[in-house]
Parts: C-alpha cells; structure tokens; sequence
C-alpha cells in the first residue's frame, strides 16, 4: 500500500542558496521568517501554545488550603458528648475530605460540650468550647 498520486508533497528546502529556489532562497521578501536565527518557539509552532496557557502568578502551598468550621455549625450538627474530628466532620458532610486539615473558628454560639480532636482552633473558638463544657484535645 502506498498514497495515493499526488497526495505526498517533498519538503520544501529553504534558504539552501540561489539555485535552488530563486534569489530568496525560497524565504520570501522581508520579515522575522526571512532571516536568519528566527525564534525557535515560532519555528516550531508552540508560541501560540505557549500564550493560550494560562500562567500560575504568586505562591501556590503544596499543602493545599484548610477548610474553615465555624462553632455555631458544630451546635447545630453535633450531640452533647461528641467527638469533632475532621472524619467525623466529613461523614456529617461539614468538610469535603476527612483527611484535610480542619479549623475551627469562633463565629456563632455553642450550647452543646463536644471535644474537638486532630484540627487547629483559634482562640476565640477555644473560649467558647470550653465555657460550653467541652475540650479541645491537639
């Protein structure tokens, strides 16, 4: 098996001198592509790959970000007695993932005494735990 005639076409040979195609050598008048030396990326068809992606500016943690609990969403979701993990926060559907770093925040009021275990709690979140009856376990 073989193309079809016609279907294949021999590579054109530029800038190999006069004789080949003519005083430009087959490069055309004037212009970047006409010279020498013309830029790799253009030669090569990747600068406009290279300007369709998008380019990542400023600093990206390989930690990736916490996931934010406030207090007063633990009151609403949580019996006396519990115990706040981040799983158990992710069974109940309050985190995406149960493995993720978890932060307690102060925002709302808690009437129930849980112990909050394996997450980060700021101070005004301890507080509350803690004048609610509750312990907060590092």
């Amino acid at each position: 098996m073989r193309p079809a005639r016609g279907a294949t076409k021999s590579k054109k040979r530029v800038g190999r001198g006069l004789g080949s195609k003519g005083t430009t050598a087959g490069r055309g008048q004037k212009g970047q592509t006409s010279r020498s030396g013309v830029g790799g990326l253009k030669r090569l068809g990747m600068r406009h790959t290279l300007l369709a992606t998008p380019k990542i500016r400023g600093f990206n943690s390989l930690e990736g970000k916490m996931q934010i609990i406030n207090v007063g969403d633990l009151g609403k979701r949580f019996i006396a007695g519990e115990v706040v993990t981040p799983r158990t926060l992710a069974k109940k559907g309050m985190v995406k993932n149960g493995r993720a770093k978890v932060k307690v925040l102060s925002e709302g009021d808690l009437t129930i005494a849980v112990t909050v275990k394996n997450c980060q709690v700021s101070a005004g979140a301890s507080e509350k735990i803690v004048k609610a009856g509750g312990k907060v376990e590092a």
